[in-house]
């Protein structure tokens, strides 16, 4: 009898399998784990340019890849147009050999040109010329990261963008969840309505 309770113990032990029940229900557990590095080995500092930080795809998230302004005057001015102007020619550049073999890529592509807002928009407002909701949404999701994360950026991790219509701006955040699925929807917040 013994022998018989022991038997049936083992084979109930082995129809359970692991513990982990099947679901028909669909789960989502995040991005895929990824095997590039998103990485870029230090390399000497060149002497000149100013240094920027640009957000680029890797491993299907945004990461920060550190580079070099070849126009020191776009940020020593402190003019936020031409800050976002040398920020987009870094996002529209194909990534150096280092940034391809640590897994980095860039969705920006061009023709795709910045500039200042027009009259009636809030201060600190750039107008890209393209609608920013027509761009693909990691392209877009580039753009807010590196914009609000410098001095183009109205603060708070945010940066008030539009494109070339008569559309009033929005007020895009960068957030951690959108660096991390930058093929989402940016989040956005009401824009300010401009004074008097």
């Amino acid at each position: 009898m013994r022998l018989r309770t022991a038997a049936v113990a083992a084979l109930a032990v082995l129809v359970t399998g692991c513990g982990i029940r099947t679901t028909s229900v669909p789960v989502d557990a995040g991005p895929a784990p990824s095997r590039v590095p998103c990485n870029v080995p230090e390399t000497p500092a060149p002497a000149s340019g100013v240094p920027v930080r640009a957000f680029l795809v890797c491993g299907s998230q945004l990461e920060p890849v550190d580079r070099r302004s070849p126009q020191p005057e776009d940020k020593a001015s402190g003019d936020p147009v031409r800050t976002a102007s040398a920020l987009l020619a870094q996002l529209l550049a194909e990534p150096s050999e280092a940034e391809r073999q640590a897994g980095f890529t860039t969705a920006v592509r061009a023709p795709l040109k910045v500039a200042g807002g027009r009259a009636g928009d809030p201060e600190g407002t750039l107008r890209l010329s393209r609608q920013p909701e027509d761009l693909a949404p990691a392209a877009l999701s580039q753009l807010v990261c590196t914009f609000a994360e410098s001095s183009a950026g109205t603060g708070g991790h945010m940066v008030l963008l539009a494109g070339p219509g008569a559309y009033p701006p929005k007020r895009y955040r960068c957030t951690t969840e959108l660096r991390e699925r930058p093929e989402s929807a940016p989040p956005t917040v009401a824009a300010p309505t401009p004074a008097g």
